[in-house]
């Protein structure tokens, strides 16, 4: 009997992508044995507020940049062309109907997960995918409140996966960026190199 495939979901909205971004993606495809990798720029951000996103096709472009020539990553733009805001259940459902026998793994940060019982339909996403968590090496995985009473009677797979320790944040590249500092180390060159020639987050 074929084992099933295993497919993870590493979604966020990537503005910019960046290299811890891309050290989580490699952790997960190793720690996990996953298939296949599915990067997955969200279209609207629903608990995204306040500063307005770089376009769909910008923050499309430079995700492709970032995983060029690893054949484990795909960019999908699923969550990119449907109407209204991004829930990931949405896309675990559509996942599943087309690839029934897929396992899923959403692929997440701990402080994602902390707030896991806020998002859409949360008790049905626990029950559909493996949920990996990123945490340092020296850090547990915490639910909240909500989630841990949920788990008490509604086994679920959480798992950890093991993170070096990379200070980088999406703020912080677009922050420097704007100061026309170097963010090539942060970024790679091929993206640093997209963000300046279409000025992308210049004061």
């Amino acid at each position: 009997m074929q084992k099933p495939s295993r497919t993870g979901l590493f979604g966020g909205s990537f503005d910019p992508v960046h290299r811890a971004h891309l050290s989580l993606a490699h952790c997960a495809v190793d720690q996990l044995g996953l298939d296949r990798l599915l990067w997955m720029p969200a279209g609207r951000p629903w608990q995204k507020t306040g500063r307005g996103l770089a376009s769909p096709e910008h923050r499309r472009a430079m995700v492709e940049l970032m995983v060029q020539g690893e054949a484990r990553f795909i960019v999908d733009d699923s969550e990119l062309v449907r109407d209204g805001a991004s829930y990931t259940i949405d896309t675990v459902r559509s996942r599943l109907a087309a690839h029934p026998e897929e396992s899923l793994f959403l692929v997440i940060g701990q402080d994602q997960y902390i707030r896991l019982h806020t998002w859409r339909e949360w008790r049905e996403l626990l029950a559909s995918v493996t949920v990996a968590v990123a945490a340092r090496a020296d850090q547990e995985v915490q639910a909240s409140a909500e989630v841990a009473e949920y788990l008490l009677n509604n086994p679920a797979k959480i798992m950890k996966l093991a993170m070096p320790a990379m200070q980088i944040s999406s703020t912080q590249v677009r922050d420097m960026a704007a100061r026309a500092e170097d963010i090539r180390p942060l970024v790679g060159d091929a993206v640093a190199g997209y963000i300046a020639q279409h000025r992308l987050y210049s004061e």
